[in-house]
Order: structure tokens, then C-alpha cells, then sequence
């Protein structure tokens, strides 16, 4: 492809031919502030915030739709482009409501980022400001028409992304408000709450995130959704430690800038309160008494060493990572024949996105099913996730992540020896011999797998009750015990004695990884080593 050469403000930037003025400042690092202009999106050049001059051009142009010429030389911060700007966020603010400090935009809301960065000082329109109010969009959308700048972002989205057409721009001049269409609201949308992320201002609100924590006051950290085996990129933004909101994160190769409402407010089960928070063993009495990791590790060692060569039920979690499942199943091979098995809930169909077909909400209502069938694990019970246990009777039985609270009441009696890797309460884990509580996947490093075989990573985003340990740091020190193997010092090692149980694993290092994920090579999608 043919590249020219410009300058922006005195960066000379080589480009493609064809390439937007507003796309070329970008990889130079300049910033050219805009509304209506998303990467993802049609440009309707309509918010006239993006002007600039090029020097010889009789008038500014929008950055947005125009696109580079050779030899030109684009000044972004000029007097004429600064002058435009400040004459745009006057009109934006004649009728702009001043409730900053209760609106939930405010800390990342762009007309605030720029008014203070370069707006007048002092307002000088003394009309009334216009009055339109609030309307319920429908599902967990509400509009704010005083706020609204008409942007037009939201409809552009479900016009080009979601094919909803579910928003419009009705009325016209200082009147004209976005609104659904009679009785047909975003309800119907499976993509529709990607429209507050999008809208540069405080228009469109979260009914879910409504007046619940303001944007300075929460931490965010990036991981991957753990509700499908899409495993769209996303943000998990969390206040006192509870998550409180799941945003998508840019990834062109997964989701581009979007996900799906069922992962977006399914993570109310992140926080659960239920959770084990410091090693159980059973006494002689039969009951469980808390006792610390040493004395935990130590005695389940020294039970399991005179097991060894007994048969293992391995029972996994596809929302735990696979440095967990992996680490675990080694543990479990290392002491004997391993059946290694997964139970994970599925729907009836995909939900995809016509804008961008490669984004659905997949059947598979977990994040890491991928993960755990190339590491060898087979998924057993039926499309609700219950049954399908393999029988204990005699065994040793490892409980993952997996609460168990559809098993029978029974379940692990008879087993020769029962540990569960406990994230939750439930009558089958609190039957185990040993119960070591265990963090979950958005509270230590780690990866998932997704549909396609794309390794990503995970990050904490919050903190793991004080006695909870990463699953794979367990079963590393358990392993170490048993066979005298050396434990993985950090999440990146125990990635790396993955290549144990596949291959494929191998071609891949914690810094190819990155923050956008990296394929496993095709022959580890196909040559999946089956166990039990």
C-alpha cells in the first residue's frame, strides 16, 4: 500500500494512503479531542470539535473525515483550531446542565476533559438553559436529554454494530433528543449497553452502575469475561473491593470495542460472601477445624505419599485458570491414573453480533471450556451442568473451584480420600477431608483460553480473602511434597509447565501473551490428549 508523508505539528508522520488526519495524530501520539468520532464507527463529522488547519487550506477541516495528503503540514493546535474548539464547547455548554457532582460520568466525561483543558473561563450566554429530562430506554438503559451533545454515537451503534435500530434522533434544532421507537426499546438489544460506554458524556446512564460509586473512587485492573467462551477483553473496575462494573476493553482480534450484556451484568457472583477463608481439616472427632497452611500442606502430604498409585477423580473448573486446572492435573498424575473431568452450563444458542459477526455470546456459559478440553479434561452432565460424576468409590477425589452443590448427598463418602480446592460453601465440599480455600480467577494472575484457542491473561482486580492462595501455587507446593518437583514461583512459571500437558503450550511466553492474547498453534487444538 502506498504510504504518504505530513507533518502534524511539526511530527512528520508516515502513513497509508487513505488514512484519516484524526487516525494519523493518533499513532503520532497527538491527541485531536472529538466527539462523534469513534474508531469503530461511521464519522458523520457532525460535533465540529475535531477542526484543524492545514497550512495553504482557505478553512479548518474536520480531522475525522479527512484524510492525509502528501506534503501537508497540519497544525492541530493553532490559533484558528484553538479558537474553533473554544467556540464549540460554549455552544455545548449554552445548554449543558451543570450537575457534575451527581452525575455518574463525571471523572471520565470528555466535555469535562476538555472544557477544563481549554474552555472559557466564564460563560457568557444568559438564556435559560433547555429543559428535556430523563426517559427509560428500556432493560438498563436511561437517557438524560439535557446532557446529551448529539454526538449521535448511540445510534450510529445500533445502526452499524447491533442492527437493532433501536435509537433515532427525533425533533429538530435545539429541540432534537434521541429516543427509541414507540413502544420498541433497547429491552430487545443483547449489545445495547455498549452505548453508555460509548456516549462521550453523561447522556446515557447505567441503571445497574446508577449513583453506586464515583469514577475516582474505583480501581481498574484488565482481565478477561469469564461468563462465555468468547472471552472478550474487559476491564473489571471494583470499589472496597467489591466488583462493581464490567466495561469491554479494546481487542480487535477478540471483540473489538464491545461485549455483550449477559457477561456485562453477570458479575454480582465475583463477590460472593460465602467463601472459605482459611484451611479446614477434619479432626478426630469428624468435624472441620481451621488450622494454618503448614500444618495443611504438611498432613496432606503425609496422607497422600502412602496413596500414591491410587486412582485420582479430578474434578475442574472452566472459571478457573488454566494454570490452575493445569496445575492441578499434574498434581493428580503425579499421584495416579487421573480422570480428569469438567461440568460447565451451556446455552441453547450463540448470540452474535451483526456489526462485528466474529463477537457473540457463545453457548458455552464459561470462560475457559477451551482451556480445560486441551489440557485434557472431558466435560461430563448434561446442557445445565448437573450429573455426570464419576464414581469416588475408593478414590482419591480433588474438587476444584467446583462447588458441588448439585451433588448427591453421598458424594466423596466413599472416596479413599477427599480435598476440596474450595472457593464456596456447599454440603458436598464441606464433606471433604481437606478444604484449602482457593482465589478466584479476578483475584490472581493466571490465563483463559477462549473458543478459537487464544491464550489471554488474566489480572487480579481484587483482593482474595486473606487465606485464600492461588489453586496452581497449591498444588505446585503439594506436588513439590509428593515427588520432590520444585513449585512455580509466580503465575508466568506455572504457564510454562503447561507444555506438560500439551505441546502447544510451549510456543507461547508470558510477554507473547501480552494484553491482546496469542494463538496456540493449530496442531494443540487437534491433538487434544484425552485422560480418564
Amino acid at each position: 500500500m502506498e504510504n504518504v508523508t505530513c507533518t502534524i505539528d511539526g511530527v512528520r508522520v508516515e502513513v497509508p494512503r487513505g488514512t484519516r488526519i484524526i487516525e494519523a495524530a493518533e499513532g503520532a501520539g497527538i491527541g485531536i479531542a472529538h466527539y462523534c468520532y469513534h474508531p469503530a464507527l461511521s464519522a458523520p463529522a457532525m460535533c465540529r470539535m475535531c477542526l484543524v488547519e492545514i497550512e495553504g487550506a482557505p478553512k479548518l477541516v474536520p480531522a475525522c473525515v479527512t484524510t492525509v495528503a502528501d506534503g501537508q503540514s497540519i497544525l492541530t493546535e493553532s490559533e484558528k483550531a484553538r479558537e474553533a474548539r473554544q467556540g464549540t464547547l460554549e455552544f455545548y455548554l449554552a445548554n449543558h446542565p451543570l450537575d457534575c457532582p451527581i452525575c455518574d460520568k463525571s471523572g471520565e466525561c470528555r466535555l469535562q476533559d476538555f472544557v477544563h483543558a481549554e474552555g472559557r473561563r466564564h460563560g457568557r450566554s444568559v438564556e435559560a438553559k433547555r429543559v428535556l429530562g430523563q426517559d427509560d430506554f428500556g432493560g438498563d438503559i436511561l437517557y438524560d436529554g439535557d446532557r446529551c451533545i448529539m454526538c449521535t454515537r448511540c445510534v450510529r451503534f445500533t445502526r452499524e454494530i447491533s442492527g437493532s435500530n433501536a435509537l433515532g434522533v427525533v425533533q429538530r434544532g435545539d429541540r432534537s433528543v434521541i429516543d427509541t421507537f414507540f413502544d420498541h426499546g433497547t429491552e430487545g438489544d443483547p449489545f445495547a449497553g455498549n452505548v453508555v460506554d460509548i456516549c462521550p458524556v453523561g447522556a446515557l446512564l447505567s441503571k445497574d452502575f446508577l449513583h453506586k460509586a464515583r469514577v475516582w473512587d474505583l480501581d481498574g485492573n484488565p482481565s478477561i469475561c469469564p461468563n462465555c467462551s468468547q472471552g472478550c477483553n474487559i476491564r473489571v473496575d471494583s470499589r472496597d473491593n467489591l466488583i462493581v462494573r464490567l466495561r469491554p476493553r479494546p481487542n480487535p482480534d477478540v471483540n473489538s470495542y464491545w461485549m455483550c450484556d449477559y457477561g456485562r451484568r453477570r458479575y454480582e457472583w465475583m463477590n460472593v460472601a460465602d467463601r472459605f477463608e482459611t484451611p479446614l481439616l477434619r479432626d478426630e472427632a469428624g468435624e472441620l477445624a481451621a488450622a494454618g497452611w503448614q500444618t495443611s500442606i504438611l498432613e496432606l502430604v503425609a496422607e497422600l505419599k502412602p496413596l500414591l498409585g491410587t486412582e485420582v477423580v479430578l474434578i475442574g473448573s472452566a472459571s478457573m485458570s488454566n494454570e490452575d486446572n493445569g496445575l492441578a492435573l499434574r498434581l493428580a498424575r503425579a499421584i495416579g491414573e487421573t480422570k480428569a473431568v469438567f461440568r460447565s452450563p451451556r446455552a441453547e444458542s450463540e448470540t452474535v453480533c451483526p456489526g462485528f459477526p466474529k463477537l457473540a455470546r457463545r453457548k458455552d456459559l464459561a470462560g475457559n471450556v477451551r482451556g480445560l478440553e486441551i489440557l485434557g479434561f472431558r466435560r461430563v452432565g448434561d446442557d445445565d451442568a448437573k450429573g455426570g460424576l464419576p464414581a469416588t468409590a475408593g478414590r482419591i477425589v480433588i474438587a476444584l473451584g467446583d462447588s458441588l452443590a448439585d451433588a448427591d448427598d453421598g458424594f466423596g463418602n466413599d472416596a479413599a480420600l477427599f480435598v476440596s480446592l474450595g472457593i464456596t460453601r456447599s454440603p458436598a465440599n464441606l464433606r471433604a477431608r481437606y478444604v484449602l480455600p482457593v482465589a478466584t480467577f479476578a483475584e490472581t494472575d493466571g490465563t483463559f483460553t477462549n473458543f478459537e484457542g487464544r491464550v489471554q491473561r488474566l489480572w487480579p482486580a481484587r483482593s482474595a480473602p486473606a487465606g485464600a492462595r492461588p489453586a496452581w501455587q497449591i498444588c505446585g507446593v503439594l506436588m513439590a511434597g509428593i515427588d520432590a518437583d520444585s513449585a512455580p514461583a509466580d503465575a508466568a512459571r506455572a504457564f510454562l509447565s503447561l507444555v506438560e500437558l500439551n505441546a502447544g503450550f510451549g510456543e507461547l511466553s508470558w510477554d507473547i501473551i501480552g494484553s491482546r492474547g496469542a494463538m496456540l498453534p493449530e496442531p494443540s487444538l487437534l491433538e487434544t490428549a484425552e485422560i480418564g
